[in-house]
């Protein structure tokens, strides 16, 4: 297989690991947004959030509160905030196929952050009551 991922959870590319279980492994990020960003994927190849597991995705919430919990006291420079991120789908931004859960220390001064398009907030009442009408039928 020519994840990149399911190429470090088989230890054939090297990563600096913070984390592993049974289920779920945590390395630090190649390219982090700040010091201490790290990756929590599962050890099994799943490409999307409706491809994981509940199992799976419970092991990597649980993996992902230990690590964040842990790097406010690990950064010297103690981060202020953590933000976790899981981008599902190209539209989303992810990159690698291979679901993974960003954890990124935060700092007031560190310039990262979402934008919020123009159209933000501007959504009607119509529409949301629509989409929730939809979401309670689906869910119950």
């Amino acid at each position: 297989m020519s994840c990149i991922f399911c190429k470090i959870a088989d230890a054939e590319i090297p990563a600096k690991v913070v984390y592993e279980d049974e289920y779920v492994l945590g390395f630090l990020d190649i390219k982090p947004i700040n010091p201490g960003h790290t990756l929590v994927i599962p050890k099994n190849h799943f490409e999307s959030l409706s491809d994981v597991s509940e199992e799976t995705l419970a092991r990597m919430a649980s993996a992902s509160k230990k690590i964040a919990s842990v790097l406010k006291e690990a950064l010297a420079s103690k981060c202020e905030g953590i933000n976790l991120h899981l981008a599902d789908g190209k539209a989303a931004g992810q990159e690698v196929f291979h679901i993974h859960l960003h954890i990124i220390p935060r700092y007031t001064t560190d310039s990262f952050g979402l934008k919020f398009p123009p159209h933000y907030g501007k959504i009607t009442t119509e529409e949301i009551d629509s989409v929730y009408r939809k979401l309670r039928n689906l869910l119950e």
